[in-house]
């Protein structure tokens, strides 16, 4: 064990025993792994070994895909100082989370991969916390690997900083070596010389991580860049004191840059320590923590001392690319399977999304039942419609579009950088499945040992159904990423490659004949037994244009018997379609009906006479 425990109400006058850190890097390069290393080693276990894995990801979708999605705060102490940990989310579709935290944070250890090297993210992430004015440590983490390039790693993420410091200060940053699974750091880069525990790292923080540079004196100031909530004490508002101290029973006014100033009062003051809350009486600036007896905080809002009402700055954060549409479920069977399917019940939810969704925006449409959501990417997007769905919620999405704008009178769409790492034997695929979708490759490099990295600059659009595609092509031997790196006029239609669907053609069950002609036809998305109704896509078939099947059809019972009559239907195991790959697949005519048993794709018009009536007037209109 090398970290000890501390009182959590030292803080309270006493800013230099403080250090907040937050830790950010590229997805999968370690973050959530690392501080379960500091976690385990700081005695609040009674048996670290028990402790598990991912232990701040407590959220189940953050466990079954293995990403942070929220950040989250934490707190350890070392040699008397108490250390503020926020773990951050390193997805680029979560970059919300880490803008609106990194306020919280007065330096940062930027995690990097010892094979991979720094990523998009990893550029964006750093970029926002030299803007800030962060104290940076760089951790070159699984220097165990077998392909680990320390040295290689080094000189990228100097470069990096070269670019982005916004000080030459920041220039000189200690670098130090990882294997956060085994928790453990040092400063050489070779495992042997790594110390048995994250001692050396904590060393570091203490040293180079400055105290909060606060007045502890002046009126109480405290931005909030976090929302939790509590069925007992309602909304919680985490946020880092800016300024004086703040104390239970004080009255506070919430204040933002354009409301109206609300006076309320503190019920509860709670600072972390390791994996809990400990509820003090008073805290001092520059310490987090979670305030409550304010029902209507926001993030972004400044609560402080109603003889001094000075609201800081709102939080930046970029504007959504990606947009798709959610509407009251119109299917045969809406109403079957989910709790909640009114278009209030719908309206409530994406608002309370809202509220801790920074890089969220929701917008009526002409349809009253229907709302367009907009995100940061198919991710985000995706997360959000999965945790409705588990909550119990039934809704129908569209297909994602991207977000323009209009400037100086010409049409814009977001533009990523976009980094992929395969092997030489697909840079021709690769590059013929991108040059599809409007990318230009601006950069490629071979390390010679048969691993090449190439960069492009892409349309966010041409992003939509590229992941699965690419790991198709590529047999799963790539991984790809992106960052959001400004506008561009529209670059022009992007081709599809989707052929056409296989439509149910009637309502009932699907049965083992009736699949066994639609799989002679194509793919098949549904297995014998599942409710289909007419309109509802069942399968996809080679050719262009959609294909009507009646998979409910029975075999029909004559009197002839046959000597293999017994012999049943031997049918190609059906393509069962993620939540992601469904959105991918989805044409401008088709909906994905979701409900807390699943989702399933259909045609907007479930009529095959409408659709024929919405095709002839299209073609007479165009």
């Amino acid at each position: 064990m090398v970290i000890d425990s501390l009182d959590a109400t030292f803080t309270a006058n006493d800013a230099s025993r403080l250090r907040n850190v937050a830790i950010i890097a590229h997805v999968d390069h370690g973050k959530t792994t690392l501080v379960d290393g500091m976690l385990k080693q700081s005695n609040i276990f009674r048996d670290p070994t028990a402790a598990g894995n991912l232990i701040m990801d407590s959220n189940d979708l953050e466990r079954e895909r293995g990403i942070t999605i929220l950040a989250k705060n934490t707190a350890i102490a070392y040699d008397g100082i108490k250390i503020n940990i926020i773990d951050t989310p390193g997805h680029a579709d979560f970059g919300g989370e880490v803008e609106r935290v990194l306020n919280m944070a007065d330096g940062c250890l930027l995690l990097v991969d010892a094979v991979e090297g720094p990523m998009p993210q990893t550029r964006t992430v750093l970029a926002r916390a030299l803007e800030r004015g962060l104290r940076p440590i760089v951790v070159v983490n699984k220097i165990d690997r077998p392909a680990s390039r320390t040295e290689e790693v080094i000189e990228r993420v100097h470069d990096l900083f070269l670019e982005l410091a916004t000080d030459s200060d920041q220039l000189d940053f200690p670098v130090l070596y990882a294997i956060a699974r085994e928790g453990r750091a040092g400063t050489e880069p070779t495992v042997d010389a790594l110390a048995p525990d994250l001692r050396p790292l904590l060393e570091t923080i203490v040293r180079e991580v400055p105290p909060p540079t606060v007045n502890v004196d002046g009126p109480a100031q405290m931005l909030i860049a976090s929302l939790d909530y509590d069925t007992h004490r309602g909304r919680i508002a985490i946020g880092r004191i800016n300024r004086g101290i703040i104390a239970v029973g004080d009255t506070l006014v919430h204040a933002t840059e354009d409301g109206e100033p609300v006076r309320q009062r503190v019920t509860t003051l709670s600072v972390f320590e390791g994996l809990r809350r400990q509820e003090v009486e008073q805290a001092g600036a520059g310490e987090i923590v979670a305030i409550t007896g304010f029902p209507d905080a926001e993030i972004g809002a400044t609560l402080c001392d109603p003889n001094a009402i000075e609201p800081l700055p709102a939080i930046a954060i970029e504007p959504p690319t990606l947009k798709l549409t959610f509407g009251v479920n119109t299917s045969p069977f809406a109403g079957r399977e989910g709790q909640f399917h009114t278009s209030r019940q719908l309206k409530e939810r994406l608002d309370r999304e809202l509220e801790t969704n920074l890089s969220l925006r929701v917008e009526a449409t002409e349809q009253a039942e229907v709302f367009s959501v907009a995100g940061r990417g198919e991710l985000h997007l995706s997360i959000l419609i999965e945790t409705m769905r588990r909550e119990g919620y039934e809704f129908q999405v569209s297909r994602p579009e991207v977000v323009t704008r209009e400037i100086d009178g010409e049409l814009q769409e977001p533009v990523e950088h976009l980094v992929i790492d395969t092997t030489e034997e697909f840079v021709g695929t690769v590059s013929e499945l991108l040059g599809n979708r409007r990318a230009r490759m601006t950069d490629m490099v071979n390390d010679g040992s048969g691993n090449v990295r190439l960069e492009y600059t892409i349309p966010t659009r041409g992003l939509i159904g590229l992941r699965n595609a690419f790991l198709t092509a590529t047999k799963g031997n790539g991984v790809m990423a992106s960052r959001l790196v400004g506008y561009e006029p529209w670059m022009g239609a992007i081709q599809s490659t989707r052929s056409g669907a296989l439509v149910a053609s009637e309502t009932g069950v699907a049965l083992s004949h009736g699949l066994e002609n639609a799989q002679e036809r194509g793919v098949t998305f549904v297995e014998p037994q599942t409710p289909v109704y007419e309109g509802m896509i069942v399968g996809q078939q080679p050719r262009v244009g959609d294909l009507v099947v009646n998979v409910c059809r029975a075999k029909k019972l004559t009197n002839m018997r046959a000597s293999t009559k017994d012999i049943g239907v031997q049918l190609t195991p059906p393509v069962i379609l993620s939540l992601e790959q469904s959105l991918d697949f989805l044409a401008e005519d088709e909906l994905l009906e979701v409900t807390p048993a699943g989702w399933r794709l259909r045609k907007r018009l479930l009529s095959m006479d409408d659709r024929g009536k919405a095709a002839k007037a299209a073609k007479s209109r165009g």
